[in-house]
């Protein structure tokens, strides 16, 4: 059983992470963002960064954490990052390959000191492979893994900002392979190596639509599925006012009160899942949606099972009503942001600051509370 409710510094903390201590070596993107949730989440994670570095109240992506600045070529300052990982649960770094063995704390030098560590690693192409070592970006990561060939319109496929590689199939997979291999390591005694790629976890998220492959429910070619904006009743559709609402009505009883509502009594619409109907369809649907505005719509179809939203901005969505009253957005040091995520019903998740720290003191501290 995963239990360590029972905070092991001085700083007691709420969350389901509570009495967890992970450390972080900084770096961008996927990394900071799964260290986020866990700290979020409460555990207490210690961020070691370049000298200068200093904490920034406002960073979304770095709050909660303590932050040590110190030079990694620094023989004296590797001697104390060992001294601290000696008392850690778990270790994230995103490098690339074979960095933190040069600098002298790959696992096979930190995990005999911490046998129960868990070594959480984050990469685009993974620890092994013929491009482990080549550069990458998010886009790169999910071009092979045949998710950004299937997203965006015929004329050529659209990079999903940087949520499916970077955040989806990097950090939050890599979140979920550190609990796990705690998880063990509670039962165990022992820890081990996460390897999260992002071209792994990519992959892993195209599961559903391999498998419709298989069944004979999807094909390979941009809008000439159901879910990829060829069927005229799942997609984004323009209004009156220049403003975009979404619509996902695929089940009858659905399609049904969209047709209810929007007024399409066309028996052209009978025809639901006959794809060869659904570029006229869509045609006629975009005109019927362009007859009124977003707000005309909202108010229309908004709460309905029809399956239907506004598409807002960023700067729309904290006014939502919904997002209002779930407090799903709160604000921070002037900065608007997302409140931690999953809820926890008995140890709540919270935003902490970030704060600076003294990593020999950190080392004594986290050594005298095991």
């Amino acid at each position: 059983m995963l239990d360590q409710s029972a905070p092991k510094s001085s700083t007691r903390t709420s969350g389901p992470l509570a009495g967890f201590r992970i450390v972080e070596f900084a770096g961008i993107g996927p990394g900071p963002f799964a260290c986020m949730m866990l700290a979020d989440m409460g555990a207490e994670v210690v961020t070691l960064d370049r000298v200068g570095a200093k904490k920034n109240m406002k960073s979304v992506a770095g709050r909660g954490r303590k932050v040590v600045e110190l030079d990694l070529k620094d023989k004296a300052a590797v001697a104390q990052v060992l001294d601290l990982l000696a008392n850690a649960d778990a270790l994230i770094e995103g490098f690339r390959p074979g960095v933190m063995e040069r600098l002298g704390l790959g696992p096979d030098v930190v995990q005999p000191r911490n046998p129960r560590l868990v070594y959480g690693r984050m990469t685009g192409w993974g620890q092994e492979g013929p491009l482990a070592q080549a550069a990458g970006h998010d886009i790169n990561y999910i071009s092979v893994t045949g998710a950004l060939a299937a997203i965006g319109p015929k004329e050529k496929p659209v990079p999903p900002l940087n949520l499916v590689g970077d955040f989806g199939g990097g950090a939050l997979y890599l979140v979920v392979g550190v609990l796990a291999a705690l998880l063990e390591a509670s039962k165990s005694g022992k820890g081990q190596v996460v390897d999260a790629a992002m071209c792994d976890g990519a992959a892993s998220l195209m599961s559903m639509f391999f498998d419709m492959t298989a069944i004979g429910r999807w094909s390979e070619g941009r809008e000439s599925n159901f879910l990829d904006g060829g069927a005229h009743f799942y997609g984004v559709y323009e209004c009156a006012c220049g403003n975009f609402i979404s619509i996902g009505s695929i089940e009858p009883q659905f399609y049904a009160l969209l047709r209810q509502h929007a007024g399409l009594a066309d028996a052209d619409f009978d025809a639901q899942m006959d794809r060869k109907a659904w570029p006229a369809l869509k045609q006629k649907l975009t005109r019927v949606f362009k007859s009124k505005t977003r707000e005309e719509w909202c108010r229309i179809m908004e709460g309905t099972d029809i399956c239907f939203a506004p598409i807002l901005t960023m700067a729309e969505a904290p006014k939502h009503p919904h997002m209002a009253a779930r407090k799903i957005f709160v604000e921070r040091h002037g900065v608007t942001q997302p409140a931690p995520a999953p809820r926890f019903s008995r140890t709540p998740s919270a935003i902490r600051e970030p704060e600076t720290a003294d990593i020999a003191s950190l080392a004594s501290e986290w050594k005298a509370a095991r």
